[in-house]
């Protein structure tokens, strides 16, 4: 290894004195030399797969990358492009009619009867999500902008050297260096998150004129579909499919501006391509939009401001609003010293170790890439994160590349208010009030209630309806769930004006469940019904029947969302002040609600009943939702509860797909088990690239996370249980590195955030804080801290501008 290290070595450095001397003859930028291995993403040799690219984003357009010296084929993405259109076919049922049935097999425990029901009646109207495959269909898919090629032509003759892609997660930029011959080149990219709102790619070279290209923007499946090269532009426009055969689907308009220096310049291919030859030096700027969101101002006025500017001006630009984001938060893992010969790796050869190697410093550059990947994919005003982010490489995705609710919408911003990225949140937030009337709709048309819901699967046009299929479609509290953001974002902000704009949103999907719940025949509990634990099952007992059953009354994922839910009603209605009829309801139902059971196993029920599972090692721990994202199940406050928690996460197992294992180390950091936290960390970061090319549950090349395929809730669901294993604050004081793994003696962090407005900043050393600093933004507020030393529970004050520092 070591010999191997420095040859490596060697080999950089003979790199970086090439590339020195070639800046100062003037053709070519020096750039940075040195790679920091805990926010720089670098690799040898170009992406033969999309999960090897780079992404690019800024909230709303984005880009990937795979380094091709030859030919190179640029994904781009706008994060609007959905096929489908609004569709009312939804509540075209009468499924209100058969809802007494339903409950009511559900009461004679019957509930194999209830689910045949609610599949014939209880369904949505129309086609639904068609299974996932919505592209072509009223729901539409999620799907990639098009493809800008970049031909560079073939030179067998002139060996490729010194080859080094990457992406510098400090300012967002990725950069290509390669030597062929005697000449060294150098492509930048970036999506601006300045005011230019472009995607931009810079090409440069060590010899003059030694920049040609042949450039063309395509996609596949669209209406009216065009491309024209005309003046130095490459125009691409045309529409999605609406799903009715009509011509009402998103337009969207994608613009691309060659501006070389030096050459010259022409259209080609029957002015479908734009050709440059023998440049100094190529600026390419990408500006798009569609009809579903559109640009600020005409594209054509942006490229015209833009190329004013020129290159350094737009990249200084970028990287001032970028880093303002970025920089809020600084994670150092380890004691700041030479760092290990792996963390000087490429990584993908990172990857590949980490499963015996303990680098410290390949966690740190997880975490950070998943707030890059955060404020790179989305920002207030724009669509909130899907299941790809805002990064797709074809048109119809898996599960259409939506908006799932009973789990993995939420996972996309767990971090969100820790890691100190609070105005991110806001897509969510807002996308989330403007599901309120298909939500009102949905609830009289399948229950006949009041308020507003929605169950497991929504889209662009505010779909709310139950699933096509009961087995996975009937759980009802995917509002719920997105009221704790909404709580959350109040919690971490204490902005009252922020809650009061909300507070009919939160009061809606209250009174849904209060004009729902049935009581349970056993107990007399409130419980939700029908509906289901997330995509797992069970069989009925003392049956000889062995059919898969998913529909019920109450089980435990729901009674812990509603229990949140009305509690944080309530709460809000007394610090804003407010009393109703409505509030008072609230007050007499949340001690009726069907509690946690605990099995006579030890475990956590799932169910109201202890039901035989049909996969005990399911992927969802949704019974475990009170534990974490909730804060029910407590170490501190319900000791026999986290005992339960442990049991089942035991008995649940440490596999499961990318996002279920980034889950569960958040559980076991609620716990305070650093070690297992650490284990389900190396288990997430596992590769998920099979020799024969197949993929499993873990991490591609790119540290995209694999269910498989990508989804990339895992990348925010990891980096939120790092972010957990250093500060909690759920319990009512924030406590400092509670589950702490034996790897990480030594650390540091900075603007890491705990409810109630504050902001913290730690050293530590030995596994033990030494220096911790709070402050906050707000102009006054409190905050408990549990001692690291004596466990002991003080209150503290803080004021703008006056930090309140503590030393161990």
């Amino acid at each position: 290894m070591k010999s191997r290290a420095l040859t490596l070595s060697l080999l950089s450095l003979t790199a970086i004195l090439a590339l020195t001397l070639l800046a100062c003859r003037g053709g070519i930028d020096e750039g940075e030399t040195s790679l920091d291995p805990g926010r720089t993403l670098w690799y040898e040799q170009p992406a033969e797969r999309w999960t090897e690219t780079l992404p690019l984003g800024n909230g709303r357009l984005g880009m990937m990358l795979g380094g091709s010296v030859d030919r190179e084929t640029v994904i781009l993405n706008d994060i609007s492009m959905w096929s489908g259109s609004p569709d009312t076919t939804a509540w075209d049922t009468d499924a209100s009619r058969y809802l007494p049935a339903i409950r009511q097999a559900l009461i004679d425990g019957d509930n194999l009867r209830a689910q045949q029901m609610m599949n014939d009646h209880f369904v949505c109207g129309g086609l639904g999500s068609a299974y996932g495959r919505g592209n072509g269909k009223p729901y539409g898919s999620f799907q990639l902008l098009g493809n800008l090629e970049l031909d560079f032509g073939e030179n067998e003759n002139e060996p490729i050297t010194h080859y080094r892609r990457s992406l510098n997660l400090s300012d967002a930029i990725t950069e290509l260096r390669y030597t062929q011959g005697e000449v060294t080149y150098l492509r930048q990219s970036f999506a601006s998150h300045g005011s230019d709102d472009l995607l931009v790619i810079h090409l440069t070279a060590s010899k003059r004129g030694s920049i040609s290209l042949t450039a063309s923007l395509s996609r596949p499946e669209s209406v009216d579909h065009r491309t024209v090269s005309d003046g130095g532009f490459l125009t691409m426009e045309g529409q999605l499919p609406d799903g009715f055969g009509g011509k009402n689907g998103v337009t969207y308009h994608t613009l691309a501006q060659f501006i070389p220096k030096g050459g010259t310049m022409a259209t080609s291919n029957n002015d479908k391509s734009l050709t440059v030859t023998n440049a100094d030096e190529l600026l390419i700027l990408v500006a798009s939009e569609t009809s579903l969101l559109p640009a600020s101002e005409p594209l054509e006025t942006q490229l015209a401001k833009a190329s004013k500017k020129g290159f350094n001006s737009l990249l200084k630009d970028h990287r001032e609003r970028y880093k303002e984001k970025f920089d809020r938060v600084d994670l150092r893992l380890g004691d700041g010293t030479i760092p290990s010969e792996s963390s000087q790796l490429p990584t993908d050869q990172r990857l590949a170790l980490f499963q015996e190697d303990e680098d410290p410093l390949f966690a740190e550059l997880y975490f950070n890439f998943g707030r890059y990947l955060m404020i790179s994919g989305t920002r207030a005003g724009s669509l909130p994160l899907n299941l790809q982010g805002l990064w797709a490489n074809d048109t119809q995705l898996p599960w259409n590349g939506d908006y799932h609710l009973n789990i993995n919408l939420q996972m996309n911003y767990w971090p969100a208010e820790v890691c100190n990225l609070s105005d991110l949140h806001r897509s969510l937030l807002d996308f989330t009030s403007e599901l309120v009337p298909s939500g009102e709709r949905t609830a009289k048309v399948f229950y006949e209630a009041d308020g507003w819901v929605t169950h497991i699967i929504t889209n662009p046009w505010y779909f709310t309806a139950p699933g096509e299929d009961a087995s996975w479609g009937a759980t009802n509290t995917g509002g719920a769930w997105l009221m704790q953001h909404l709580w959350q974002h109040y919690d971490f902000t204490r902005d009252l004006d922020y809650l009061r704009a909300n507070y009919a949103t939160l009061e809606g999907a209250a009174r849904f469940f209060l004009s729902s719940l049935i009581r349970d025949p056993k107990h007399g509990w409130l419980v939700t019904a029908p509906s289901s634990s997330p995509e797992n099952g069970f069989f009925l007992p003392n049956s000889s029947d062995r059919t898969p059953v998913f529909v019920c009354m109450g089980p435990t994922m729901d009674s812990q969302l509603v229990r949140e839910l009305l509690s944080n009603y309530i709460e809000a209605s007394e610090l804003l002040g407010i009393e109703s009829g409505h509030v008072a309801a609230a007050r007499e139902a949340l001690p009726q609600l069907a509690p946690n059971q605990v099995s006579d196993k030890g475990y956590l029920m799932e169910w109201l009943e202890d039901y035989e599972e049909i996969e005990p090692t399911h992927r969802h721990v949704s019974h475990l939702y009170g534990l974490y994202p909730g804060d029910q199940i407590s170490t501190h406050h319900t000791p026999e509860l986290a005992e339960a928690a442990k049991v089942t996460l035991n008995r649940r197992g440490d596999a499961g797909t990318g996002w279920s294992r980034a889950w569960k180390a958040c559980f076991w950091a609620r716990l305070k088990d650093g070690a297992r936290v650490h284990k389900l960390l190396k288990s997430l970061l596992q590769p998920a690239m099979l020799p024969d090319g197949r993929a499993q549950g873990g991490t591609y090349p790119n540290l995209f996370c694999a269910h498989p395929p990508f989804q990339i809730d895992g990348n925010f669901g990891g980096t939120a249980a790092i972010a957990e294993m250093l500060l909690q604050s759920q319990d009512g004081f924030i406590e400092l590195l509670p589950a702490l793994p034996p790897q990480w003696q030594e650390g540091s962090f900075r603007g890491l955030c705990a409810r109630g407005g504050v902001e913290v900043e730690l050293e530590w050393r030995d596994g033990k804080p030494v220096r911790a600093t709070f402050s906050t933004k707000l102009p006054s507020t409190e905050f408990k801290l549990r001692s690291p030393d004596t466990g002991e529970i003080a209150s503290y004050t803080l004021a703008k501008g006056k930090p309140v520092t503590l030393k161990w």
